[in-house]
């Protein structure tokens, strides 16, 4: 029995439509976002879920006592950002269960042709002696063929 965890045709129609709707994303966040690589990464001070509670504390406190916040420390900026998290979370959510569902549905779909693609080479294996058909399984063979090391890594002999 073949296993089939999930159909799914995408028409050209809707495959145009997600993409004017990715490129509407990205136009109206071009310029806006950030990529950091992993070096940039490490170095930045990270607000944590437990540090978040402690910044937004900060920031009101900040806010209700002016007289001793220098222009310089940059409190409307980090209020700024705060609204900004507060504005891209949910929409990074909303993002991330797309992606994954999106994720999930590529494997199962690969899933559901490689089961079909073993049961079909045993079948190939098993039928196909009697019609001649032994020339492919043996090429399709090679995908299960496990290569040595030791014969990657024996060196060519000198001339």
């Amino acid at each position: 029995m073949t296993q089939n965890l999930l159909s799914l045709e995408l028409s050209a129609e809707d495959t145009a439509a997600i993409n004017a709707a990715l490129t509407d994303i990205e136009s109206r966040l071009a310029g806006r976002l950030l990529a950091l690589d992993a070096p940039a990464r490490r170095r930045l001070t990270k607000m944590g879920d437990k540090s978040e509670a402690f910044v937004r504390q900060t920031l009101v406190v900040l806010e209700q006592n002016p007289d001793i916040v220098p222009p310089a420390l940059g409190l409307a900026e980090a209020q700024a950002d705060i609204r900004a998290v507060d504005a891209l979370r949910p929409l990074m959510a909303r993002m991330q269960r797309l992606v994954q569902r999106m994720s999930d549905s590529e494997m199962a779909l690969g899933s559901d042709a490689m089961s079909t693609a073993l049961e079909g080479y045993a079948l190939l294996k098993v039928s196909g002696r009697s019609r001649g058909l032994e020339p492919l399984s043996n090429a399709l063979s090679e995908r299960f063929t496990r290569s040595s090391s030791r014969a990657a890594a024996e060196p060519e002999p000198a001339a």
